[in-house]
């Protein structure tokens, strides 16, 4: 949809997921879908971008930490077989963050060695997408490679080194955490939710809580956690009819739309990059959050994770009624905070504790 939206026209997807799939068939009636990318023979003629969500389970700091040799992550070597057969100008691939860090860098030393092999310039950059005009704290790794073109022109060349996102805890703002958590890191963010997660494979939603200003703990509804991914209320409907509940694993898993906008114009309209400042990013070094090889070397570059400069409030963003938090799982929340050795900010479980008194 961020593609599209980018003046870009999809002429195939591929997606196993079944819940997926019947959103895609009544989004995108006439596109082909197919299931299985290792079934996948060809792209399709004349293609000009092919991009890669690829399965983040292996990779990220809640999956199982195997690497990018795990039997889900490595799916993205179908990638590069689909390009020996058939070389594009564009090619975009999108993942957690802590890619960048699991097992030293391995998962990006494969991707970005596969491209060099294949004579291919690259560029990547952190984004997050508050920085879109989203209040959800969400940074995401989009690395884009080219034979022919500078993919720095595209990913890196917009930046701004003015606004930044609050990281302050006041309880005059509303603060977002993941109530399923307590013992561990909660992702408390200012006037934000944290990261959309997909949930359990049951379809359990694990939506994150809010703590508003009045006192109320509330989750967001369905409707606004499609908003707070960019797309219009009730995108994923069409899933109701395989299961509901299973929208949120549909959310956890997407794109941010406004970031996938962003990358479609400038992929559009690239705009010349300045490297005068950046250094080179010798061998062993960790990968920094924005980086780029030419052929001949690798260099990190001093991009934000905010080309746009634009920190969205959730107090200015919410439509609520939200649903409230319930009593049973506030209270656990605040059990398991309490025996942790995690530092809250004053106030904080206090709030919850006087939430929990009234309910």
């Amino acid at each position: 949809m961020g593609l599209e939206k980018g003046g870009h026209k999809t002429h195939l997807f591929c997606e196993l997921d079944p819940v997926a799939k019947s959103v895609l068939k009544q989004r995108f009636p006439g596109t082909q879908l197919i299931s299985d990318v290792s079934e996948l023979a060809s792209l399709p003629s004349q293609t000009d971008l092919v991009c890669a969500g690829f399965p983040c389970q292996n990779l990220s700091m809640a999956g199982d930490k195997r690497g990018i040799a795990g039997p889900k992550s490595s799916l993205v070597d179908h990638v590069f077989r689909l390009l020996d057969a058939q070389p594009v100008p564009w090619v975009l691939f999108e993942n957690v963050y802590f890619m960048l860090h699991l097992d030293g860098g391995k998962a990006m030393e494969h991707i970005i060695g596969n491209l060099e092999r294949r004579g291919m310039r690259w560029a990547y950059r952190v984004l997050n997408t508050r920085g879109f005009g989203v209040p959800q704290r969400r940074r995401r790794v989009f690395l884009i490679a080219s034979r022919d073109l500078d993919p720095r022109d595209v990913i890196l060349s917009d930046d701004s080194f003015v606004c930044k996102e609050p990281t302050a805890i006041s309880l005059e703002l509303p603060i977002g955490f993941y109530w399923t958590e307590g013992r561990s890191g909660v992702g408390l963010t200012v006037d934000g939710i944290p990261p959309l997660k997909s949930g359990s494979g049951l379809g359990i939603p694990s939506a994150p809580a809010v703590l508003f200003p009045d006192g109320s703990v509330d989750t967001p509804t369905i409707q606004e956690a499609e908003r707070l991914q960019g797309f219009p209320a009730d995108w994923t409907a069409p899933a109701e009819g395989m299961n509901g509940r299973l929208r949120w694993r549909l959310l956890g898993n997407a794109v941010s739309v406004p970031v996938a906008e962003w990358i479609g114009r400038k992929l559009a309209h690239p705009r010349t990059y300045d490297s005068s400042a950046d250094k080179q990013l010798r061998p062993g070094e960790p990968w920094p959050p924005a980086a780029w090889g030419d052929g001949i070397g690798r260099f990190r570059s001093a991009a934000t994770q905010d080309p746009l400069g634009v920190i969205s409030s959730l107090s200015s963003f919410a439509l609520r009624p939200w649903k409230p938090l319930s009593a049973r799982a506030l209270k656990g929340f605040i059990s398991r905070a309490e025996s942790s050795r995690l530092k809250f900010p004053t106030g904080f479980l206090d709030a919850l504790r006087r939430r929990l008194s009234r309910a």
